[in-house]
């Protein structure tokens, strides 16, 4: 490697979250998102995004987090805002669509349109979300990095 040279972050492969049990994460998880299960086994879950993963692995034994989080991108953040009022989850103070789950990981909700983060047209299509598109402020925010759609 020559001297100076870093690599370059451009992305994420997964996020992984500690959970008191497994099959309670997958049934707390499987209440709010429509999702595919990637692999499980008793200490580990592994829920498909495409070509993203989210990752439960048994053990959560800290406090809850207070502004440590991750955004969880979804197709439609209504839909999500309504079933987590449904299910009576409460929704945390602050201008983000943020909830804590049983175990206390933060998740913030933020919807694909209205974000730079795109998923390529051929993951969109394996997915069965080739419908979705992107608000003119997102598409804006791309172009300025010189990486809007063609």
């Amino acid at each position: 490697m020559a001297e100076g040279k870093k690599a370059r972050a451009v992305g994420f492969n997964h996020v992984a979250l500690e959970v008191g049990d497994i099959e309670e994460a997958l049934a707390f998880y499987g209440k709010l998102f429509d999702f595919e299960l990637r692999g499980k086994s008793e200490t580990m879950a592994f829920i498909d995004l495409g070509d993203q993963f989210l990752n439960f692995t048994k053990g959560r034994r800290q406090g809850a987090d207070d502004e440590r989080h991750f955004g969880l991108v979804v197709d439609d953040k209504e839909a999500a805002r309504q079933t987590l009022e449904a299910l009576g989850i409460e929704i945390l103070p602050g201008p983000f669509l943020d909830f804590l789950d049983p175990w206390g990981n933060r998740v913030e909700i933020i919807g694909y349109g209205n974000i730079q983060f795109t998923k390529a047209d051929h993951v969109l299509r394996g997915m069965g979300l080739a419908h979705l598109e992107k608000t003119e402020s997102a598409l804006d925010e791309l172009a300025e990095k010189g990486m809007a759609p063609d």
